[in-house]
């Protein structure tokens, strides 16, 4: 076991469970096996404190393993899994079963991956409401919901989810979803930041070539400098190390408003 590095300087949202999550993370979706358990050790040794899984990523095994054989301690680590939509009549099984592979007691966001059959479905709302009642998860969220979807949610428990997981990038930056979310008190966090995102273009190029990194790191910075939560994923060391080197910069008003202009 490496000895870890103190962690990266990321700043957090707290959640209404009380929990801070870390605005950058470690993506694991499609990491599978050895590649899984190896991307996440090294993630967690060079700083990452967020790390997201799924039941649907087949490794929460692995995932587990390296957050055990890390030497962080289980407070520093803010890990979040998610219910399948084909799974959500047994969530509570599911989660249960997430723990045991995951080697915890709780996790610290459980997300409804999908929803199910395209309907936001109150009563697997309720469920997982009833999950984070009883300890298994400190706090609760969905992916890929639209905001009619979670006001459903809201009008039938009175209870918002914590956090939104959708897909994020410059291309699919969308202002009026993002203040529909701050209305509602749901935090937004981005996967796949890199891959509707054309890493060669010159927007993106001069404004990494000002701060003396690269269009990726410019991205990723770019989503903090929204608030908005991201969560990278790679199997390859050098990448998850330069992934995490977002924090020695600062993008300009105008560099955000120029990556915003991206959108489509």
């Amino acid at each position: 076991m490496t000895t870890p590095t103190t962690s990266l300087p990321s700043p957090t949202v707290s959640l209404p469970g009380g929990g801070a999550m870390p605005l950058l993370g470690f993506g694991t979706w499609q990491s599978e096996g050895d590649d899984a358990y190896r991307s996440v050790l090294h993630a967690l040794q060079v700083g990452y404190r967020h790390v997201d899984t799924a039941t649907g990523y087949g490794n929460e095994d692995q995932v587990g393993r390296a957050i055990a054989e890390s030497g962080v301690p289980r407070e520093e680590i803010f890990v979040t899994t998610k219910v399948p939509p084909t799974q959500v009549d047994q969530a509570r099984d599911v989660i249960a079963r997430s723990l045991d592979l995951l080697g915890l007691d709780h996790v610290d966001l459980w997300l409804v991956h999908w929803p199910p059959d395209g309907q936001a479905r109150p009563d697997v709302w309720e469920t997982v409401l009833g999950a984070k009642a009883d300890g298994l998860s400190r706090d609760v969220g969905v992916s890929n919901y639209s905001t009619a979807q979670m006001d459903e949610l809201v009008s039938a428990t009175g209870e918002a989810p914590a956090v939104d997981q959708v897909p994020w990038a410059p291309a699919l930056h969308d202002a009026g979803f993002l203040a529909a979310c701050a209305e509602r008190g749901v935090v937004v966090e981005g996967y796949s930041p890199f891959k509707k995102t054309d890493l060669d273009d010159p927007v993106l190029a001069e404004v990494a070539a000002a701060h003396g990194v690269t269009p990726r790191q410019v991205v990723l910075r770019w989503h903090l400098e929204h608030g908005v939560v991201v969560i990278p994923k790679s199997v390859t060391p050098e990448r998850i190390t330069a992934n995490a080197d977002v924090f020695g910069f600062e993008l300009s008003a105008e560099e955000v408003r120029r990556v915003d202009g991206l959108a489509g």
